[in-house]
C-alpha cells in the first residue's frame, strides 16, 4: 500500500472513529435517558445510575483524546470549562485532562525542522534528541546555539517547539467530524435551549488555528515581554525570529522550578504565599489594566526562578516566569456600562442591579426567572463575602442544602450560560484560583481586591470614572445604608419565600449544584469584585 493510500486511510479512519464514539454516546442517552427512564419502577433505578454512566461517558472520552490527540484533548480542556452547558461529572473528569500525548519519533520531527529552517544543524550547537515534552500539536527540544564568540563552546540553552507531521491535516479532519457531531447535539432540546453548539465549534476552531500559527506565538510572547520590560519580578522567555517560523518557534529557555513544588520553593528560600501574592497581582493586571492575558496558566506553563542569596528567611528574590503563549485572552470592554454596573452592585452588594447588568451581558438563558436569581445572588453576596479561596472552593454542604430548599427552582433549571467572550476569561481565573489556593489555601481575596483597587488608582493605570458612575458609586451612602435598602425592598416585595420540599432526588441534584456554584459563581462574583475594589476606594477619596 503506498504512502498517500495509508495517508487517506488514516484520515477516514480518525473522521470514523470520532463519528462511532459520539453516535453510540448520543444513541445511549437516546434509548437510556429518553426512553427507559420513563419506565415505571424501573426508571427511578435507570436515573439513579446516571452519574455514574456520565462519569464513564467522560472517562471514555478522555482515553479517546489521549490516543488520538490532536483536537480531542483541546476539546476535552475546552469541555471542562463549559460548567454551564455540561453535568459536573464530566467537566470534573476532564478538568485535569494534560496535553500530554505519546511523541513522534525525533528523527520525523527534524524532518519538520529542516522543511522550516533548511540546514538547521549549522544553527544549533547542539540539540538533545530525547524530546523535553509532547503534546497534541507539537514537541518540545532543548538545544544550544553556537557560542557568541565563535569558539566551540556551547552558547545560549533554548527550546524548539516543532509541529508534528501532518497536523494541520488531522485538526481539519477532526474539526469536520466535530461540527457533524455538533448538529446531532442541536436536535437534542435540552442542549439546544442552552447553546449553539455549532457556534461554540467555530469559536474552538478559531482559537486552534491560533494555537498552530506560531507565528502568533511569537507576536504573542513580544507583547508580554513588552508588558513587563520594567518589572524584574516576571520573566518572559526572549524569542528568537530569525530561527522562528509558522512551524517552529525558538525561545529562551527559561525553566525554573514548577509553580505546584512548594517544597522546591521553601528549599530555595521563597515562601509560597509570596508567589501566590505576585501571581493574584499579575492576573489582576493582565485582565482588567492590559485587557490581554495568559488563557492557558496550568502548572505546566509557570515557573518560579530563585534569584539573589538564599538566607533562609523565606524572603529570597524571586521572579515568576510564563512560558507557552499560543493561547492567549483579549477582555471585552470590562468598563463598559453593564460591567459598571456589576461592580457597583458587587461592592454595595445590590443584587437587583447585578442581575439586571448580568442579563444585559448574556449571562442568562432566555425566560430565566430573574426576580428568583436576584433573591439568590443576594443571599450568595452576603454568604460569600470575606471568605478566603478554601472556604469559597469548598462550600459547606449543609449551607448549600439550604439555599437549595431555599432556591430549588432556580437551581434545578439552573438558567445561566457563560457568554461566549467570557469562556476562556472563566476558565483562566478557575486555573489561577485553584494554584492560588494551593500556595496558600487561606489567602483572602477580598483583602487583594481592595489592594489592588487602591493601587489600581493610585498608579492611574485605569480608565477614567465618569462623573455619572462615581455618583451612581456614592448615592446609596448618602441615603441609607444599601443592605438596609435591601431588606426593606425584600419585605415590601414579599419576595423572601422558602421552599421545604425534599426527596432523593432534591438531594442528588443538590450534591450536583455545589459544583457549579464553585465553578460558575464563585469565580463570576469573584471577578467582578476585583474591579469593584477600585470603586471603593474612589469613594473613600470623596
Amino acid at each position: 500500500m503506498g504512502l498517500e493510500s495509508q495517508q487517506m486511510q488514516g484520515t477516514n479512519g480518525r473522521f470514523r472513529r470520532i463519528l462511532i464514539f459520539f453516535g453510540l454516546t448520543i444513541l445511549q442517552i437516546i434509548v437510556v435517558d429518553l426512553f427507559l427512564t420513563r419506565i415505571p419502577i424501573l426508571g427511578g433505578q435507570i436515573r439513579a445510575t446516571r452519574p455514574r454512566r456520565l462519569r464513564n461517558f467522560a472517562r471514555n472520552f478522555r482515553q479517546l483524546a489521549i490516543e488520538m490527540g490532536g483536537v480531542m484533548i483541546k476539546l476535552g480542556q475546552f469541555l471542562s470549562s463549559r460548567v454551564d452547558v455540561l453535568p459536573a461529572e464530566i467537566t470534573d473528569e476532564l478538568l485535569d485532562l494534560q496535553d500530554e500525548v505519546p511523541p513522534v519519533p525525533t528523527p520525523l520531527m527534524f524532518t519538520i525542522l529542516a522543511q522550516e529552517l533548511g540546514d538547521w544543524r549549522s544553527k544549533f550547537a547542539a540539540i538533545d534528541e530525547e524530546p523535553l515534552a509532547a503534546a497534541s500539536l507539537g514537541q518540545a527540544y532543548r538545544a544550544w546555539l553556537p557560542a557568541a564568540d565563535g569558539s566551540a563552546e556551547l552558547g545560549e540553552t533554548v527550546v524548539i517547539k516543532v509541529q508534528r507531521p501532518n497536523i494541520e491535516e488531522t485538526v481539519r479532519i477532526d474539526l469536520a467530524a466535530l461540527q457533524v457531531v455538533a448538529h446531532w447535539l442541536m436536535r437534542y432540546r435540552p442542549i439546544a435551549r442552552r447553546a449553539n453548539i455549532p457556534q461554540l465549534m467555530d469559536e474552538f476552531a478559531v482559537t486552534l488555528w491560533d494555537e498552530l500559527d506560531y507565528e502568533s506565538e511569537a507576536d504573542n510572547a513580544e507583547r508580554f515581554q513588552a508588558m513587563y520590560a520594567e518589572n524584574p519580578a516576571i520573566q518572559i522567555p526572549h524569542v528568537y525570529r530569525e530561527l522562528s517560523t509558522k512551524r517552529v518557534i525558538v525561545l529562551e529557555d527559561v525553566t525554573a522550578i514548577k509553580l505546584t513544588d512548594s517544597a522546591a520553593m521553601e528549599a530555595a528560600g521563597i515562601d509560597p504565599h509570596r508567589v501566590a501574592d505576585l501571581l493574584l497581582d499579575v492576573y489582576f493586571r493582565q485582565v482588567f489594566i492590559e485587557a490581554f492575558f495568559h488563557a492557558d496558566p496550568h502548572p505546566g506553563n509557570l515557573f518560579v526562578k530563585p534569584m539573589g542569596e538564599n538566607k533562609g528567611d523565606g524572603k529570597r528574590p524571586f521572579r515568576l516566569v510564563f512560558i507557552d503563549f499560543g493561547m492567549v485572552g483579549h477582555v471585552p470592554d470590562l468598563v463598559g456600562e453593564n460591567l459598571s454596573i456589576v461592580l457597583i452592585s458587587v461592592t454595595q452588594r445590590d443584587s437587583y442591579r447585578l442581575t439586571q447588568a448580568y442579563q444585559n451581558l448574556g449571562f442568562f438563558l432566555p425566560g430565566a426567572d430573574l426576580e428568583r436569581i436576584t433573591e439568590a445572588q443576594a443571599v450568595l453576596l452576603d454568604r460569600i463575602w470575606g471568605r478566603n479561596l478554601l472556604e469559597l472552593a469548598n462550600p459547606d454542604p449543609d449551607e448549600l442544602h439550604e439555599l437549595g430548599k431555599e432556591f430549588r427552582d432556580v437551581f434545578y433549571e439552573f438558567p445561566f450560560q457563560i457568554p461566549q467572550d467570557f469562556i476562556y476569561l472563566g476558565r483562566a481565573i478557575g486555573m489561577v484560583s485553584g494554584l492560588v489556593s494551593l500556595l496558600n489555601p487561606e489567602i483572602n481575596p477580598w483583602y487583594h481586591l481592595e489592594k489592588f483597587g487602591e493601587e489600581l488608582v493610585k498608579s492611574q493605570g485605569g480608565r477614567a470614572w465618569s462623573k455619572t458612575l462615581v455618583l451612581e458609586v456614592l448615592r446609596p451612602y448618602l441615603q441609607i445604608p444599601s443592605q438596609l435598602t435591601s431588606v426593606l425592598t425584600n419585605l415590601e416585595r414579599g419576595t423572601l419565600k422558602v421552599h421545604t420540599v425534599a426527596d432523593h432526588e432534591t438531594t442528588r441534584r443538590l450534591n450536583r449544584m455545589d459544583k457549579k456554584i464553585g465553578q460558575l459563581s464563585w469565580s463570576i462574583l469573584g471577578a467582578a469584585g476585583i474591579i469593584s475594589a477600585t470603586l471603593v476606594y474612589l469613594k473613600k477619596k470623596e
